[in-house]
This record gives C-alpha cells, structure tokens and sequence, in this order.
C-alpha cells in the first residue's frame, strides 16, 4: 500500500485504527463500501431526523412533551392523596404559575379523565386544581359529575367572592365534556394552606349526597331532644327557690341572678330588679375564669351559683348547660323564666 493510502486511513473518521477499507470505483465499488462500513462497530453520526431511529426520536422532548408529562404527574400527585367521602373521591392540589396556565389545567384534566379505572378505584371523582404566583392565577374543578362541578364552582365562587371569575365559552370546542370541566380566572388570592383547606372544605361539601330536605340527615337531634338532654344535668329552679337562694346567708358562694333576654324582650316585658344583664350571645366570656375578653371582676371563680333566665324557660336552660361546659357546674335556670316570676308576684319594674 502507498504512502498516501495509508495517510488516507489515517485521516479518516470511520476508521479509527480499525482494518482499512478499500475503495472500489462504480457501483459495485460503492456497495462494498457501504458493507464494508456496516460490518465495523464504527459510525458516523448524522445528526438528522430522517436518519434517527425510532428510539432515538423518542428521546428529543418538545416544550409540548414536557407539558404534558408534568401534567401527568400532577394527574398521579392528586389521585395518592384523594380523600373520600359518599362515594365520591376528592381532593386538592396547587401547582406554579405557567404561561397559558387555563390551558395546562386542561391537560391536567385531561390526565385524570384518561387514568385508568384502576387508578381511580372505580369511583367518581371531584378536583381541583389551581395555579400560584405572583399577579392573576387559574382555577380547575373537573368531575366525572357535571352537577358537583357546577355545585363547586358556585360555592367556590361564593367563599372566595369577588376573586374568582368563570372563563367564557368553556364548553363550546368540547361538548363531549360539558359541564365536567370548569376554569376560571383567579385575582388576589394568594393560595395559602387556608386557602389550600377552604377550597377542600368546598368539595367535601359538594360531593356529599343530596337527601331529601324535609328528612332529618342522620346522627342529628331535635331542639326538644337537645333541651331535654341538657336540663338533665341542671337542678332547676322555682322563681320562689330563686328568690330563696339570692336571699340565703347561709350559703357559702356568690349567688347570681342574670338576664339573658334580648333588650327587646326586655323593654316590653319588663326587669327584675337587681339582676344582671348579660345576653346569651356573651354570657359564657363573661362569667370563664380563662376569658381574657369581657370577663367580670366576680367571675374568677368556678364554685359560682349563677341562675340564668330568659322570657319563659328555654333558651335559658341550654344558656345554663353551656356555662356548665366551661367548668360553671353549679349554673341552673329559672322554670318558667321571667313570665313565671312575673306570675309568682314577685318584684318586676316595668318601663
């Protein structure tokens, strides 16, 4: 071989040390060139995408591509710590501001609503997404139930008010979806861990069934039921057994008589004379040794009688229970209330 065919292999690309290839003229030359080349572990990288196979195709990753796979593992994010409530799986993720961020939540709806059965345990679903950020955000509630979508997004809209307003014309490119996914544009929230627990707050309530509004939900009671229970725990008092203790030396703890109508009640139906008057509304920081708002000089101590009424012997029992729950155990109330101690003839002014 001459000087200048090995020169040649020296210099060239495919060879790299390896046996050199002989250059044949026409076309049988050129085949045995190629399959000269093909024999050898060598290449030549062509960086064009015609020539890439097709493993190699699927590793260059667009701005698309990364949309979507961020969108998925958002989509996998929620469905791990979904919450379930009457059948129906709920939950809550907030994720960073992105440009055409109404448009990314719809690749995150999209991703749920193509995620396996499997992975939603065959159940429906209710989710929300939303974006944060400095400056205007978005906000995604998507379902398998156009009317727990629309359900949240109205309650959404009512505890966030004047922050959020719907997007126009969602449903128009997309019937097939319609109701099911709901955007809109978010002003002036900053999307704290309370904002995070409201709007959890607002799907729990919108995936519970609806029942029957004239029927009572379970586990709930009755006003009577409730006053009953708790005048189980008071010893109550005749407005003569009242009259007797405010007026008993013998006993041994400040005994109090307080007022617990409204002001209205009160300038219609008249007082009595040296009572307290403290309205419901106010009635357990007033007289909670722990209160450290409104409490009364007197009150700073638990062994304290305090006979609470009201116009005719209701609100003043659960008034009396409530003082009992704060550590008042020797609170009671007046049977009958006022109207009774007006009908005893006991002492009244009247305006």
């Amino acid at each position: 071989m001459s000087k200048a065919s090995s020169s040649a292999n020296q210099s060239s690309p495919t060879s790299y040390g390896v046996s050199p290839v002989i250059i044949v003229e026409g076309e049988l030359g050129a085949n045995h060139h190629r399959q000269s080349l093909t024999a050898t572990s060598i290449t030549t990288p062509v960086f064009s995408p015609t020539n890439l196979k097709e493993d190699d195709r699927a590793s260059l990753r667009t701005l698309d591509n990364v949309r979507d796979q961020v969108a998925a593992s958002i989509a996998v994010r929620i469905m791990r710590k979904l919450k379930t409530a009457d059948n129906t799986q709920y939950g809550v993720a907030l994720t960073l501001s992105k440009s055409d961020d109404a448009g990314f939540l719809r690749l995150v709806a999209s991703q749920l609503a193509s995620q396996p059965t499997s992975a939603l345990k065959s159940k429906a679903y209710l989710i929300a997404v939303a974006t944060t950020g400095a400056g205007d955000t978005s906000l995604l509630i998507c379902g398998t139930d156009a009317a727990k979508v629309q359900r949240a997004a109205l309650l959404a809209t009512s505890k966030f008010i004047g922050h959020i307003k719907p997007l126009p014309g969602q449903d128009d490119d997309d019937t097939s979806n319609a109701g099911t996914v709901w955007l809109a544009r978010v002003r002036g929230v900053a999307w704290n861990g309370y904002d995070e627990t409201a709007l959890l707050d607002v799907l729990q309530k919108c995936v519970q069934e609806l029942v029957d509004p004239s029927r009572p939900p379970p586990g709930s009671r009755s006003i009577d039921e409730i006053l009953a229970t708790e005048r189980t725990r008071l010893h109550r008092l005749l407005p003569q057994q009242a009259l007797a203790e405010l007026r008993d030396a013998d006993i041994r703890v400040p005994v109090l008589l307080v007022d617990i109508r409204p002001a209205a009640q009160r300038a219609r139906y008249g007082q009595i004379p040296g009572a307290m008057i403290i309205e419901r509304n106010v009635l357990a920081w007033r007289f909670e040794a722990r209160s450290l708002d409104g409490r009364l000089d007197i009150a700073t101590r638990y062994d304290l009688r305090v006979i609470v009424f009201c116009q005719e012997g209701y609100t003043s029992s659960l008034a009396a229970a409530a003082l009992q729950d704060v550590g008042l155990l020797n609170a009671t109330d007046v049977i009958g209330g006022y109207k009774a101690w007006k009908e005893a003839g006991l002492a009244v002014e009247l305006e």
